[in-house]
């Protein structure tokens, strides 16, 4: 009897605790602002800016509330959001921005690829602004391809200066300007379509985004952003990045499905001075269940990554078309570090060019001395990915800061071309297959400390090994059992080449185990 008027009361409770849930769901449904009721068409035939501008102001007016889209269409220039309001574009419901660059003026404060300016206005725009949110199943369209053709335009020599550029070069006269110069000397910089700065609890659900003028998703200087559930398509477009959260502190992107005309989803801090300057890190960000298809890299971290990039991992995830996989990118003069990152379980299919692409060399620049300009590639984690590309990997640091700590665990790629290594410490490659067109599964130059543990290939190539290592220091090669047909397993070439180490590894069906320079002088530590 005790037990069962326990029951009960909890039941009772529960119903309770459901009750003023949706109470609460209600009230919230309640606090609603339809755009229609302040002065919005749904015909698209004239722009609605300032009945939005007017429902955003009543919402935050009351303390908050949702800024409603029903089903039409719409055309409307720059949103500005408020602490406590959410966009919801109803299924059915296009929202199309002006293709009017004076709509997007005054310019505002803004950072474009990682330079602190003021610029023209981002389409949907928020600074300082606490829990906001953009959700629904409609669409936003940036109706970008004025902005984009106007680009081309201004890049053209003897192109005429706008009226813009001038308002532009009047705003930003004192800020500081990357290493080389390029697009913030010209002055025209296209808006990001979705871009909150000094944001906190952002929201970004559901809706397909189309045709950006630029970034299309850029949260810069955010402290927890979601973006889940979000299509976007750029198609054939310049520099329309898919997401790109900057100097942000807890970032989640899930089920997401990206094809732009840039970088899919990319991570950054900053560039050169600038971001060295702030510098804010991105740091705990998790990507996970996304599919990328046309884009320049899948995930890219760089190459803007001045403040840093910390505590970031990736998973889930399916590339189908990208340039490249995963993508990390910097170059003297940017400074700051890329660390602590995790890739694992990944699918990667029709790869144009690399799987896993470390460049510390984006652009070729002098050697230097190591300072706050140098970056730093280390702890980085690659496991579970199977892939189809051009090539499995390129890996490039400095002679001056060689990347340290990678790995790679359990990785199936047919390729091309290999793995390509130079300056680089403190490498593994754990139950790793490469099956090549040409070449070696794996060569590695300038290298200290590299274990490799059950490396193979199942189509070895006639004079040509395995595994090529030049001028590489500390290598324990260990688990092998290459398949029959395997002309020669690993070459060692290179006057520095020494401390290397062969164990463990059944050669019955290699017609030559090991191929030795007559400049490599250390001899082998082998067992039989």
């Amino acid at each position: 009897m005790i037990m069962r008027k326990q029951l009960l009361k909890i039941s009772f409770i529960q119903v309770l605790i459901s009750c003023f849930l949706l109470a609460g769901t209600v009230s919230y449904a309640q606090n609603q602002y339809n755009v229609l009721d302040y002065g919005a068409v749904n015909d698209g035939s004239q722009k609605i800016t300032e009945a939005v501008k007017k429902a955003i102001a009543v919402a935050a007016e009351a303390g908050g509330g949702t800024v409603y889209f029903p089903a039409g269409e719409y055309l409307t220039g720059p949103i500005h959001l408020k602490s406590n309001i959410t966009l919801f574009i109803e299924a059915g419901a296009l929202l199309k921005f002006s293709d009017d660059f004076d709509d997007y003026l005054p310019m505002v404060p803004s950072r474009w690829e990682g330079n602190d300016v003021v610029n023209f206005s981002p389409l949907i725009y928020a600074y300082e602004a606490e829990n906001i949110a953009i959700r629904g199943r409609g669409t936003i369209d940036g109706q970008g391809k004025k902005w984009w053709n106007y680009f081309f335009q201004q890049r053209k020599e003897g192109a005429t200066r706008s009226q813009w550029q001038e308002e532009f070069a009047r705003q930003n006269k004192d800020i500081i300007l990357p290493d080389q110069p390029g697009m913030i000397e010209l002055g025209f910089l296209r808006p990001p379509f979705i871009q909150p700065m000094y944001c906190k609890n952002v929201l970004i659900e559901g809706i397909t985004i189309q045709n950006s003028p630029f970034w299309t998703v850029n949260p810069e200087f955010c402290e927890n952003v979601t973006v889940t559930g979000v299509t976007i398509n750029n198609p054939d477009s310049p520099n329309t990045d898919g997401i790109n959260p900057e100097s942000c502190k807890y970032v989640h992107i899930s089920n997401c499905h990206i094809s732009v005309g840039d970088d899919c989803i990319t991570i950054k801090s900053g560039r050169d001075g600038a971001g060295r300057k702030k510098g804010v890190p991105a740091e705990n960000y998790t990507i996970t269940n996304c599919t990328m298809l046309s884009g320049h890299g899948g995930v890219v971290i760089g190459s803007e990554m001045s403040g840093g990039v910390k505590k970031i991992t990736i998973s889930n995830c399916i590339f189908d078309g990208t340039d490249r996989g995963i993508r990390i990118k910097s170059m003297r003069g940017r400074g700051g570090t890329v660390e602590e990152i995790r890739v694992d379980n990944i699918i990667m299919k029709n790869i144009k060019e690399q799987v896993f692409m470390l460049n510390m060399e984006y652009q070729e620049t002098p050697s230097e001395t190591v300072s706050e300009r140098t970056p730093q590639f280390k702890n980085i984690h690659f496991s579970n990915v199977t892939a189809e590309a051009g090539e499995a990997g390129f890996l490039l640091g400095l002679e001056e800061m060689p990347i340290d700590g990678v790995t790679f665990n359990d990785i199936n790629i047919t390729a091309n071309k290999g793995f390509t290594i130079k300056n680089a410490n403190n490498l593994e490659f754990h139950q790793v297959q490469v099956n090549t067109r040409k070449g070696p599964a794996l060569q590695a130059e300038n290298v200290s400390h590299l274990e490799i543990d059950g490396v193979k290939t199942l189509e070895p190539h006639t004079n040509t090994p395995v595994i090529l290592l030049n001028n590489v220091n500390q290598a324990f090669l260990h688990d092998a059992w290459p398949v029959a047909g395997t002309d020669v397993f690993l070459k060692l070439q290179g006057e520095k080449t020494k401390n290397i180490t062969v164990e463990g590894n059944n050669f019955s069906q290699v017609a030559t185990p090991i191929q030795k320079g007559d400049e490599v002088v250390e001899s082998l530590n082998t067992e039989k």
